[in-house]
């Protein structure tokens, strides 16, 4: 993990037993967020993907973050620790989806609403709708893929429906829908509870 966190690698691997690989392959689906805590809502969103795509669904925790300062071992360590004896979890470097799909290619990638929302706002690519476009072309032709879960806001249900997806990139997206999907709990939530 020290590796990971200094920049030598681009990606580990945690098996359920904690077992760590450095840069390995991976060919299923990829749940990232920063799971603090991890919770029913990330773990029901994980099984309904699998049924939908047939293939395990593993989540990724990035150290770096676009909004926020990167995460120390102790914390990584911390994160990790919900995962064992239940899931796989990969851990990257790469703070956008850009880079993750450089890191997956050919990755479905499940996310909810909102992060859909911002995977499409130019203020994500340096304020320029030109780079947002390069990069959602570039992913598409990684052949990587969003499965998007709706998520409540303010009282509303919200789904792919409520995204602008620039003209051209719909395919890039698939819904995961409601009847398959809808648990309206947050680790925002949780953590102002605790």
């Amino acid at each position: 993990m020290s590796r990971l966190l200094s920049g030598e690698v681009d990606s580990v691997l945690v098996e359920t037993d904690g077992a760590m690989s450095v840069d390995a392959a991976f060919d299923g689906a990829l749940l990232p967020g920063s799971f603090s805590p991890v919770h029913d809502g990330h773990r029901e969103l994980a099984r309904a993907a699998g049924d939908m795509l047939g293939k395990e669904v593993c989540y990724e925790i990035s150290v770096l973050n676009v909004d926020k300062p990167p995460l120390a071992k102790e914390e990584v360590e911390r994160r990790l620790t919900q995962f064992l004896g239940n899931a796989r979890v990969v851990l990257t470097r790469a703070e956008t989806f850009r880079k993750k799909a450089d890191l997956f290619p050919g990755a479905a990638f499940v996310i909810g609403w909102d992060t859909a929302v911002r995977l499409v706002a130019p203020r994500y690519y340096g304020g320029e709708s030109s780079a947002m476009l390069t990069a959602l072309a570039e992913m598409w032709a990684s052949g990587c893929r969003f499965l998007v879960a709706g998520r409540e806001a303010d009282g509303t249900f919200h789904t792919l429906d409520n995204v602008e997806i620039p003209e051209g990139f719909r395919p890039l997206f698939q819904e995961i829908p409601e009847s398959r999907f809808r648990i309206d709990i947050s680790s925002t939530a949780l953590r102002a509870e605790s």
